[in-house]
């Protein structure tokens, strides 16, 4: 009876080895997958899907398929510690999200604590790094101080004598642009005529746009996302105004055309340099591309991320974080924005912002 009761613990425990060796790796994405900034969050599970479905095709990680979930956060603070905790409850062991700067870094203390690595293909305020909570969190983005150092050159170089308004939607991400933007501004000897916040989510902004004309506004910069930006430079050419709108990188979604229609015709804004024109990005554009997907935005920023993080476990050995930290902080990742590491603060040491306009219902290099 002993002997068959051993036998018995032997085979389940052998049973149990063999479930352990065979389970899925969980990893997430999250952002706004519903609201008025889902289509970064399409962006962001585009990427992530591909990403995943790509590793698995090529055999996993250490032997191991992934699994995705998707978290929606709608870009609201409470909702993303709430989809970080439904996270943790998932057993996944890394993050590629969120989107809004908003999101990710109230985020980050519950995935610092429950130690989950977290790398964001997008949230831009410094903040998220300057004072993370653990050693594990990252982003594969530029951050709002070096995207405002160049949008407060622009506005000094082309609008130094003439007027101009800075404002912003009082979100984390919004208000931190403006502010870098205009403190980049104020530090070359720009004075702006305003600065303003509004209220997202609004539909009418005639009023704020009547002080605009006013004030003879000749560029206006905007620290916020394209919904609004894209009503204000609507209803700024119904004014008879031909203010050039000024603004970050969210507004790289061809929704913002589908918003302004022609009155968006000159839209300056800042992001990266464009990641699907890399050499690194070409194969896996081309998938995109035959499957009608498009690669704008943070498509490949959220693939990226999740290439980094796979490529650490791949050296690491496992996912234990603190081998995965290490592994991050100490290597060299080739993704498809190019050869990557990240520094001692969890920023990435890629290229900074460039310009870019919007044209005909597309954006390009300014």
């Amino acid at each position: 009876m002993k002997k068959a009761l051993l036998a018995g613990v032997a085979l389940a425990s052998t049973i149990a080895m063999s479930s352990a060796a065979m389970a899925d790796i969980v990893i997430a994405t999250a952002g706004p997958m519903t609201g008025q900034y889902a289509s970064f969050g399409m962006q962001m599970k585009i990427g992530a899907e591909q990403a995943v479905e790509d590793i698995n095709a090529a055999g996993g990680i250490n032997g191991e398929m992934l699994k995705l979930e998707i978290g929606d956060d709608a870009c609201d603070p409470k909702q993303a510690v709430a989809v970080a905790n439904q996270m943790v409850g998932k057993g996944v062991v890394f993050m590629a999200g969120h989107f809004c700067s908003g999101s990710s870094i109230p985020a980050s203390a519950v995935y610092a604590e429950e130690g989950i690595i977290q790398i964001s293909p997008a949230s831009t305020n410094p903040k998220f790094t300057d004072e993370r909570p653990g050693p594990g969190i990252y982003r594969v983005c530029g951050r709002d101080d070096q995207q405002g150092e160049v949008a407060g050159k622009l506005l000094f170089e082309e609008y130094g004598d003439k007027k101009v308004a800075i404002i912003h939607d009082k979100t984390a991400y919004g208000k931190g642009l403006a502010d870098e933007t205009m403190a980049a501004f104020e530090a070359l000897g720009g004075k702006p005529a305003m600065y303003e916040a509004y209220t997202a989510g609004e539909k009418d902004y005639t009023a704020l746009v009547s002080k605009f004309k006013q004030a003879g506004i000749d560029a206006l910069y905007v620290g916020g996302y394209h919904t609004e930006a894209g009503l204000i430079v609507r209803q700024m050419r119904e004014q008879g105004m031909d203010t050039v709108l000024i603004s970050g990188d969210a507004l790289v979604t061809d929704e913002y055309w589908s918003i302004t229609g022609d009155a968006g015709e000159g839209t300056l804004m800042t992001f990266s340099p464009d990641p699907a024109l890399n050499p690194e990005a070409a194969p896996v554009v081309e998938e995109f591309k035959a499957k009608g997907l498009t690669t704008e935005g943070y498509v490949l920023y959220t693939y990226a991320a999740i290439q980094a993080w796979a490529e650490a476990v791949k050296a690491a050995g496992s996912t234990d974080y603190d081998g995965v930290t290490e592994a991050l902080n100490a290597g060299e990742f080739s993704t498809v924005l190019g050869k990557l590491s990240f520094d001692d603060k969890g920023d990435v040491t890629l290229p900074g912002y460039v310009w870019y306009e919007w044209s005909k219902g597309k954006y390009a290099y300014k």
